[in-house]
Formats: structure tokens, sequence, C-alpha cells
């Protein structure tokens, strides 16, 4: 029996109670499904189910959906396979069983590092006025060599981008070089903020570990909740790495599309899921979006459309999401064909956007002010509508 055509479900990106965008702005932006966290609750701890009741049914009240989880994040016990791992998987697997008990069953998480996301500007005025999140190496060299102080980083940057580091650095006021700290620390919103000794101490630790140590522990914590997963119904979705490569001397495994073919072969199984972000594979020199997606499509549970446009130095800010050099018009096209393929559709969201207009005078989370998002979804929900005629 043939598949009737549907449309992609379109989430919004949701910090919970404290958000400075509303449950009513996001119906209002036309998204139906919601992905958030608790982010109240401490990286490594169960997340109780009456706090996932109470999550779902605010949701729930203002009309929306749960629809995915974004994220459970990956205690870094486990991302080291320190000693105590073991206590931290138990805790993931008893979180997994407690969201697929409240009927929440797709999972995004990442295996980064430390860090998560990193950039080193949160607001880049863009030539219509309008404020972008930016990684700029020069600006990171700054940090890593005159701010954190990693010994030997010198050999991680050219001639040309040690040369600039330097200038710029003496070009900083004090209060410059705070902001750039702050900038590339950042966490997650509503959660703690990454301390610069505790990031030495981390790296210093992933240098033993490496880029082969990383991907086995992370085939290991797949394996170690597989049997939950498939038990109860759970979809993991791993995020590629942002930005696509080695940074601060932290090894990156989910940032190429041989990182991807080695992380759903080590672990061949249905549950173990990719969330393809077209930003941040988008950043990468020699990714090939389309390409790539091809080889991820069956395991894609989850999208993330944003844009980006980077420069011959790797650097690149993020773009309008029709813009940049992120062909999303091919991307929609590939996407659209697999969602229609399916018997469930797949969700996606708009990741990111512009500060703009009236969130240019308001404080908003980097990245997730209300305006800019919207305008993102309008613009990727008519390119759908366009590529399928599903009107």
């Amino acid at each position: 029996m043939a598949i009737k055509p549907h449309k992609l479900i379109q989430t919004w990106r949701w910090y919970g109670p404290s958000d400075p965008v509303s449950l009513q702005d996001v119906k209002q932006a036309g998204a139906t499904g919601i992905v958030t966290a608790l982010h109240h609750i401490p990286h490594g701890e169960v997340w109780p189910v009456k706090d996932i009741e109470e999550r779902k049914a605010i949701i729930e009240a203002a009309g929306l959906e749960w629809t995915v989880v974004e994220s459970v994040p990956v205690h870094e016990a486990i991302k080291t396979r320190r000693a105590d791992a073991g206590k931290y998987v138990e805790n993931y697997r008893a979180s997994l069983k407690n969201l697929a008990l409240c009927g929440i069953k797709t999972v995004c998480y990442n295996f980064m590092p430390v860090l998560d996301w990193t950039r080193t500007q949160l607001d880049l005025t863009m030539t219509d006025g309008s404020k972008a999140l930016y990684f700029n190496w020069t600006d990171l060299a700054v940090f890593d060599l005159f701010i954190l102080k990693r010994k030997g980083a010198e050999a991680d940057y050219s001639a040309v981008i040690l040369e600039k580091a330097k200038k710029r650095y003496e070009a900083l006021t004090e209060q410059e070089l705070e902001e750039l700290r702050i900038n590339v620390l950042m966490g997650i919103p509503n959660e703690k903020e990454i301390e610069l000794s505790a990031l030495q101490n981390s790296i210093d630790e992933y240098k033993n570990i490496g880029f082969e140590g990383l991907r086995q522990n992370l085939s290991w914590f797949l394996n170690e909740i597989a049997s939950v997963c498939e038990q109860e119904g759970v979809k993991m979705t791993i995020h590629p790495d942002d930005p696509p490569y080695p940074i601060l001397g932290l090894p990156r495994i989910a940032s190429t599309k041989a990182d991807f073919e080695y992380i759903l072969k080590s672990v061949d199984k249905a549950f173990n899921g990719v969330c393809f972000c077209t930003g941040s594979l988008g950043a990468g020199q020699s990714n090939d979006l389309c390409d790539i997606f091809d080889l991820v499509k069956d395991r894609v549970y989850f999208l993330h459309l944003r844009n980006v446009t980077k420069d011959e130095e790797g650097n690149f800010y993020e773009a309008d999401h029709l813009g940049g050099d992120v062909n999303m018009y091919e991307v929609m096209k590939v996407v659209v064909a697999e969602n229609q393929r399916r018997e469930i559709p797949i969700p996606f969201r708009p990741d990111h956007g512009h500060q703009m207009l009236d969130d240019l005078n308001k404080v908003t989370n980097p990245g997730y002010s209300a305006i800019g998002r919207l305008r993102g979804l309008a613009e990727l929900r008519g390119l759908e509508l366009g590529i399928t005629g599903l009107y």
C-alpha cells in the first residue's frame, strides 16, 4: 500500500519556562512540536518521571507536543570512560526509560568533548543590521594562546593565523578579552559555564584518549544503552560536531562522512541514529551535505536546518536559512524524498536565527531569538511546500 504523502514535522527549540521565547510565541510561529530538555538537572543525574511529566504538561497545555529531547547530556565520565563511567551509564539508561514511559522517544545528544557548540562572537553585525553567531580562527587562537595558554597550542595554527592572533591580542582591551573568554566557554542556556581550569584538565585527559579512543568510547556507550533503546523504542540521534573539526587540542569524531559511516557501522542497530545538522556539517570545507545525507538517510530521525557562509581560512558566520554556502534547495529535495518514503514524518527545527527587528532590543539566548527563527521556519516551510506541492 502506498504511503500517503506528508510534510515534515515543524518543531522549535524551547529552553523551558525561563526561555524569553514563550510557548505562545512558538505557536504563533507555526511550529507544532517542541524540542526541549530538563536543563535544571545536573549532567549525569537521572531525569525523574515527575519532572518529565511536569514539562510535558506545560507544553501540551499550550496546544503543542514534546517531540524531541535535546539533549540528555552524556556525562564526561562516559566520554572519557573513567572508572565511574558505569554509574553514569546506568543513570542514562534510567532517564531513557523514564522518557519512554512518558511517550518521548526521540533523543538528540552529542559526543563533543567538554564544550558544546563553539563560537568566538555572538553578535556579528550583518549588512542589514541583524546580528549573527560567528566563528573566527584568529580569535580562537587568541583565546587558546593568550587566555587558556594551552601548552603546544602554536602547533595547531598556521604561521598566518599565529601572526594575526598576536596582533589581534595586542589590540584587544581587557573587556574585549573577557568577552572572548565568555563566548568560547559559553554553554547551553540555563546550564553552567565551563571554567578555564576544568577545560585545561579535560584537554590533558583527552590528549591521552585521542580520536580513536573517543570514538571507541562512543561505540561502548551506544552498546551499553542498546538494550534499553530497543526495548523502549527510543531513537538516539547524534549531533555533528560544531564546528566540525578539532579545536583547542580536543578530538572530534562526528564531523565528516567517514565519521558517520564509522558511527553507524560500529553499532549497526536501528536505534543508533543521526541528527542531520546542515549548519554544523556545512562549516566543514570538504563536506558534501547531500552525499552525507545519502549515506545516513535511513537513520536520520531529526533535522537541524540552518546555513553558514565560510571563507578560505575556515571562518564562518551563520547566514540566512536560504542563503550561505549550504544549498538548502538541494538539501530539502533529498530530505523531502526521504520523508515521503517514510510512514512517520521526520521532525525538523529552524536551527538558530539572526537577532533582528524588536529582538535587537531584548535579552535573548544566543542563536535562539524568536524573530530570526520565525523567519527561518517560514522560509523552510515555503521551500518544502514548493518542492512537494503539499498545500
